[in-house]
């Protein structure tokens, strides 16, 4: 989310100390990360802490394939699409779950009709065009839709709608499964220690078990990006996720190591409230835009590593509009927009997530810019399991986060960001009307050139308004130890741990 926003578990910096004996130990892979999962329920969230767990603990009917441009077959072996674009029928594979029991189309159908109508669902909005999924027979699915929706068989990609046990839902309640999955995916939850780790073991009902060398997996939580590197180069955890640009060329010259730079669909961002005044005026938001110099951020913070962004979405995915408006640094222009908006001497509360290097990092140079505008900034570094409900609660003016897109589609970021969803627009409370019903047409348009237009007009009016504030579009970095193969993301962040071999 998927981002999505970091939110992370409380958990102590001595967190390596005995570690060795497990990171040890044949066939189970360690993984460091900064931050602890939320949930198991796949509709309750919109994070990549648990997206990129979920995805090797569920399947999906329908996955995105390890260059991550093109759909294949997951649950689904294949699926047909009537002519007018108003059915598909899915025809399932034969699986099991975790517990033995069968995955059926009646488990599939149920999934889809959960996260469209379930009160827990943050997605509600991308599966409304649902119009009924039914199970035929056991293994043939068939769902029709309201309308054509271009995007549609991408969103059966994504994590959100990872296939779930309907009995086992039914009996166990929504709370207890959250805690402890019935298994669709290559790995089970053996347990979850909150705040410390989420420990994975191999999955023997899984339907491609055999591709599965590892015998296990744990997720575990090392909040400071400093402890979580050194307790890789100590041999305390196989790999480590997130590494901080700051730390690449130094782990690279260790022959114990190897350090991926792996492409993405990472985009990191400036939100915006814009119910606080007076970030609600349109060229206050803009003369912020002016005072960030985002070449700057990524020479000093990502060190060369990234790429200026001019666009919500990413640049080389569909219908990124290269041409899309790219503010340049400004500070006299930024002090004239004030100056026109009576904004002058504003002071904002910028939210930051402590214990992360690059979002410390680029808080202290944001604040330095903006005071070259006239602009004060307050730092509030908060411990990042607080951020997320900081943002949903509106008690913030700024704060920097990260999206990485979960289908090949923009319309999964485009709804959740501008489509006056749920989810606020991603907690900004932007508002314009013509952008909410631009996001809504583009999902039914079937014409790919129509549709381009659509987004490319979307991308410049949401730029116009300045939505948020574009920083920058980086890889995906990652270090594991040398004797780990196959440890990487597709450019939609999924791990492919059932591939991963430790020697």
């Amino acid at each position: 989310m998927t981002r999505k926003w970091a939110r992370v578990g409380l958990i102590a910096l001595t967190v390596s100390l005995g570690l060795g004996s497990i990171a040890e130990a044949a066939g189970v892979l360690t993984i460091g990360r900064r931050e602890d999962g939320t949930t198991f329920d796949p509709i309750a969230t919109a994070q990549n802490v648990d997206f990129w767990v979920f995805s090797n603990v569920y399947d999906v009917l329908v996955r995105v394939d390890k260059t991550g441009t093109k759909l294949e077959p997951g649950l689904a072996e294949s699926w047909d699409i009537s002519q007018d674009g108003l059915t598909y029928t899915f025809h399932l594979r034969d699986a099991n779950f975790s517990d033995g029991t069968p995955i059926t189309a009646e488990d599939a159908a149920f999934t889809l009709l959960r996260i469209r109508d379930n009160e827990l669902s943050l997605w509600s909005d991308s599966y409304s065009v649902i119009d009924t999924a039914e199970a035929t027979d056991a293994k043939t699915l068939v769902v029709t839709l309201k309308t054509a929706s271009a995007p549609f068989l991408s969103t059966m990609a994504m994590p959100a709608v990872s296939v779930v046990s309907k009995a086992g839902m039914e009996s166990m309640g929504e709370e207890a499964y959250a805690e402890k999955p019935i298994a669709s995916g290559a790995f089970t939850v053996e347990e979850w220690r909150r705040g410390d780790r989420v420990i994975l073991k191999k999955n023997p009902e899984f339907w491609e078990a055999d591709r599965v060398s590892l015998d296990g997996v744990e997720w575990i939580s090392v909040p400071d990006d400093n402890s979580r590197m050194l307790s890789v180069q100590a041999g305390e955890l196989d790999a480590a996720i997130f590494v901080p640009f700051s730390r690449v060329e130094e782990l690279k010259k260790d022959p114990n190591l190897k350090v991926s730079a792996d492409p993405s669909t990472r985009e990191d961002h400036l939100l915006l409230n814009h119910e606080h005044e007076p970030l609600n005026d349109p060229k206050v938001r803009e003369a912020l835009d002016y005072a960030i110099d985002k070449q700057a951020i990524i020479d000093t913070v990502t060190f060369g590593q990234a790429q200026v962004a001019n666009s919500y979405i990413p640049a080389g995915a569909l219908y990124h509009n290269d041409a899309n408006l790219l503010r340049p640094y400004d500070p006299e222009k930024a002090k004239a927009l004030l100056a026109e908006a009576g904004a002058e001497g504003v002071t904002l509360d910028y939210v930051v997530n402590a214990g992360n290097e690059v979002d410390e990092q680029i808080a202290v140079l944001l604040q330095q810019q903006l005071a070259g505008a006239g602009v004060t900034v307050n730092l509030q570094k908060m411990d990042p399991s607080m951020t997320w409900d900081m943002l949903l609660n509106g008690e913030y003016d700024l704060s920097v986060m990260y999206w990485t897109n979960d289908i090949l589609d923009p319309d999964q970021k485009t709804t959740f960001v501008l489509g006056h969803d749920v989810n606020m627009n991603y907690m900004t409370r932007y508002q314009n009307d013509e952008v909410k019903q631009l996001v809504a047409d583009a999902r039914l348009e079937m014409d790919a050139a129509k549709r381009e237009a659509m987004y490319m007009k979307i991308q410049e009016l949401s730029k116009a308004d300045t939505h948020w504030i574009d920083l920058y579009y980086s890889p995906f970095i990652n270090v594991s130890r040398a004797n780990i193969e196959g440890f990487t993301q597709n450019p939609l962040g999924r791990f492919f741990l059932e591939d991963t071999v430790k020697n």
